[in-house]
């Protein structure tokens, strides 16, 4: 087993919470306090994706060349953000472990 592979222990208290390692923050740029989604793969993983806070991810989504209606609200784009990436899961896991 390779040492990605054997991954890091941590903590899970009382409340269900656990700390994320600190290389694994910078390595993903996880902000703290931020948001994470935890998802499942079809292999039954768990992967831990962070989440962009709503004023970058509009960024993201204006400049996108396929979206042409710049007057959609921040709760618009998010809706459909979130289908987009329900369909990516819907067709398996499209990243490679390391």
């Amino acid at each position: 087993m390779s040492e990605s592979e054997d991954g890091r222990t941590v903590t899970v208290t009382s409340k269900g919470q656990a700390t994320i390692p600190k290389e694994f923050r910078d390595k993903l740029h996880i902000d703290t306090p931020g948001r994470v989604r935890f998802v499942e793969t079809a292999a039954g993983e768990i992967v831990i994706r962070p989440v962009e806070r709503p004023s970058e991810l509009r960024g993201a989504l204006a400049s996108d060349e396929d979206d042409t209606d710049s007057e959609k609200s921040a709760t618009e784009l998010l809706r459909e953000e979130r289908e987009r990436d329900e369909i990516g899961h819907e067709h398996g896991p499209s990243e490679q472990t390391e």
